[in-house]
């Protein structure tokens, strides 16, 4: 720690957020009392497909954390069910499969359910939890609908128990930091203005995924779930009432952290977008969208795109003020602050001797000097400017913030923490999560409309 007390990067990955966020660290995390005893949490598994097998993988890589899987629901039997049982069998948890919810709601001893089935299913999955008095971790986005996530949030309300909404990157240190650090506690980017963000996917990695004849279900069985065939149920994010794109999909995750580092909800929307790749799908593969978000501070637009045949650039957001920029992702290795040209580097110089960000490599740096812009503005005053030299590009700080360990742990932590732990807030409970179906929904609601849309205060209450 920095003579000053200013938290520096590695205090702050060992310490716990201000305001009730949890990071993965704590000794609750690793499922002990004070006295060191361990107390074993019952879950199942509603969902064993690809993000319900990536949650577990998560949970598993929890130290000594006392969870004991009891049930895995499914309703492919002969492939993700099987698959999950086996494994978790293999690491000695006495786990049953089933194809029903309802049945395994009413013959398990649980006291948490991961959810992980497709969006259309989230509210009625997680009301029935709910009701059985169990907790629940939902993965996002919270529900195709508004009227499904609000009944998710009532039912939460009412039983009592946790929803934690699976927006991970809440839960995230490194987001956790930028947050308290860059944008809140020292203010370094100044007064933000404008925020970008994308998440561009390869062509290659948006293929309709495609199942072996001899593991098929049959139509009649999947009818009974919400699908027309295998390539629906296989493929559920491209269609309408059952998923909501990829700017759903993808989209919620940065979106989310719009809202959370501006404090604030968007006025507005205006979107374009539109099914101009995969002529087989029926949602738009291509959408670009434009937010007002009215802050303290004032207006904040911020674009997002999501594209799916080209990963150029990946996925990042970027927070753009008048003193610099902060650009995170959620991939590893990517975060950094800009400082703005005019900005003199001795502003920053307390940021770096403080351990928030490190220093620009020596051949990075940029002459900032205030003197050279008053020579430039004496110079130009009396003519017209027909060719400016570029502006060179602003100095790069270093965010040397790292995750070892899956990026959906520290939020199943929290929520493993919260359940044991009263003490312990969630970090997405029920009310973010419908705040931020509120913001993402409306976007295929503009590209439909060609227009732009208000947001109403009623929107938001939940």
């Amino acid at each position: 720690m920095s003579k000053n007390n200013d938290l520096n990067r590695r205090d702050f990955l060992q310490t716990t957020v201000a305001a009730g966020a949890s990071l993965a660290i704590t000794p609750v995390v690793f499922g002990q009392s004070a006295g060191g005893k361990v107390d074993d949490i019952n879950v199942a598994i509603l969902g064993a497909g690809a993000q319900g097998q990536t949650l577990l993988d998560a949970m598993l890589k929890i130290p000594n954390s006392g969870i004991r899987f009891k049930a895995v629901c499914d309703i492919w039997t002969n492939y993700h069910q099987r698959n999950v049982v086996r494994q978790l069998k293999k690491r000695k948890h006495e786990v049953k499969g089933y194809e029903f919810y309802n049945e395994m709601l009413d013959k398990e001893d649980l006291d948490a359910v991961i959810i992980a089935t497709p969006d259309f299913r989230h509210s009625e999955h997680t009301v029935a939890c709910l009701e059985k008095g169990l907790h629940v971790y939902c993965e996002k986005e919270m529900s195709n609908t508004l009227e499904g996530a609000r009944k998710m949030v009532a039912a939460a309300r009412k039983s009592g128990k946790l929803l934690q909404i699976g927006h991970q990157r809440r839960s995230n240190p490194r987001y956790q930091y930028c947050y308290e650090k860059v944008i809140k506690e020292t203010g370094m980017i100044g007064r933000i203005t404008s925020v970008n963000g994308q998440w561009n996917r390869s062509r290659q990695a948006c293929i309709d995924l495609e199942t072996n004849s001899r593991i098929h279900m049959d139509e009649a069985w999947l009818k009974q779930f919400g699908f027309e065939s295998m390539k629906q149920f296989r493929n559920w994010r491209w269609y309408k009432g059952l998923g909501g794109g990829p700017i759903v999909d993808l989209g919620s995750h940065q979106i989310d952290i719009y809202s959370w580092f501006l404090e604030a909800r968007p006025r507005s929307v205006i979107a374009s977008g539109g099914v101009d790749y995969w002529t087989d799908h029926e949602w738009y593969d291509n959408v670009v969208a434009i937010y007002e978000f009215e802050t303290k501070a004032g207006i904040v637009r911020a674009t997002y795109k999501t594209g799916t045949t080209n990963s150029s650039g990946g996925h990042f957001e970027q927070f753009l003020g008048d003193h610099g920029t902060l650009e995170i992702s959620e991939k590893e290795g990517r975060g950094s602050v800009y400082r703005e040209i005019w900005v003199e580097s001795g502003e920053w110089e307390k940021y770096v001797k403080a351990g928030i960000v490190s220093a620009p490599p020596e051949d990075e740096t940029v002459p900032d000097s205030n003197e050279d812009n008053k020579k430039d503005s004496e110079s130009l005053k009396n003519e017209t400017v027909l060719n400016v030299e570029p502006t060179p590009m602003p100095p790069k700080y270093g965010l040397e913030l790292t995750l070892d360990k899956p990026i959906h742990q520290p939020h199943l932590e929290n929520f493993f923490d919260a359940i044991r732990d009263k003490k312990v807030k969630l970090n997405c409970p029920a009310e973010v999560g419908c705040e931020t179906a509120v913001m993402v929904l409306k976007v295929n609601e503009a590209v439909a409309a060609e227009k732009k849309l208000e947001f109403k205060p009623e929107e938001f209450k939940v």
